[in-house]
């Protein structure tokens, strides 16, 4: 990646912070100290200050790979074919591993599951991962049993075609119906682990709610998603003041219920089939915890 600076008298770092948002402020200084950072061909340090028309070299070397174990974990299989599956992810589960989570994560219990028949286009550490959910989000993810069926399902991550609906339990009494929040998510510029509404780096986020039920301090809600920005629903809802129940990140300090994470379910995916090219749909129930805090608001407002 080659970069010709627009500005003077910035930090090194924090022009590649914002220029290339996709990485960590911390992961810069370190590409810096390693020399896969250089200015006019020469290494500098993270503190260098740059002048107009510097132009700069960032080499982002291939991750080391991690020798990955297949883990005999449980599996919520919802369809299954020669070429994908769709799988319910439990809240709390990783999806792939990373530094410190290299064991217990989906992709340890589809290599025990599915053997070699992933694909392998992203590489050993994401065999057949075509996208994500966060640990604490429960659902339906899509998985690649082979690099034509991988190619053929991210084209319609990629051009927004993929249906996706979750359910969430969020802060507040919505009084309209319905809704849409079109607002560009970004990352942090204070917080590199979190993302925000911006329009400085950002990408085009589009998330669309229905109210499903009303309680005296929470909505019950269906979001459907035209875009998938990381966090896009928790932090389109948290910015439009309501934030989503037992979320630890956009979430408010105290809660009424004791929660290891966000009440949100990725409860419906739909997609073409990368074979067949008929349209397929699957959806899954709120799991049990979930549905036992609706119960109780329920009940109280009996």
């Amino acid at each position: 990646m080659i970069l010709t600076t627009d500005s003077s008298g910035k930090r090194l770092d924090a022009y590649l912070a914002e220029k290339v948002p996709e990485l960590t402020r911390s992961r810069i200084q370190k590409l810096i100290l390693d020399g896969f950072v250089t200015v006019n061909g020469k290494c500098v340090k993270s503190n260098y200050k740059l002048r107009e028309k510097d132009e700069i070299s960032v080499e982002i070397p291939e991750p080391k790979e991690t020798e990955i174990a297949a883990e005999e974990i449980p599996l919520d299989i919802v369809f299954e074919d020669d070429c994908m599956l769709v799988v319910n992810k439990p809240q709390g589960m990783v999806v792939h591993p990373a530094a410190g989570n290299y064991s217990g994560t989906l992709v340890n219990a589809l290599m025990a599951y599915c053997g070699e028949r992933l694909s392998g286009i992203n590489g050993e550490i994401r065999p057949g991962i075509l996208h994500r959910i966060d640990k604490d989000t429960s659902g339906l993810l899509m998985v690649a049993k082979n690099d034509k069926a991988h190619l053929e399902l991210s084209a319609q991550i990629k051009d927004h075609s993929l249906s996706r609906e979750y359910l969430a339990l969020v802060h507040g009494k919505i009084k309209e119906d319905s809704g849409t929040i079109d607002a560009p998510i970004g990352r942090d510029e204070r917080d590199r682990k979190k993302m925000t509404i911006t329009e400085k780096n950002s990408k085009n986020a589009v998330t669309h709610f229905f109210v499903l039920e009303r309680f005296q301090k929470y909505t019950f809600v269906r979001c459907r998603l035209e875009t998938g920005r990381t966090h896009q629903i928790r932090v389109h809802m948290s910015k439009n003041g309501h934030p989503i129940v037992g979320d630890p990140v956009y979430g408010v300090k105290k809660e009424e219920f004791r929660l290891d994470g966000q009440l949100l379910h990725a409860h419906m995916i739909g997609f073409v089939h990368p074979v067949s090219g008929e349209y397929m749909e699957f959806s899954r129930e709120l799991p049990e915890y979930f549905e036992e805090i609706l119960e109780k608001l329920r009940r109280k407002e009996l």
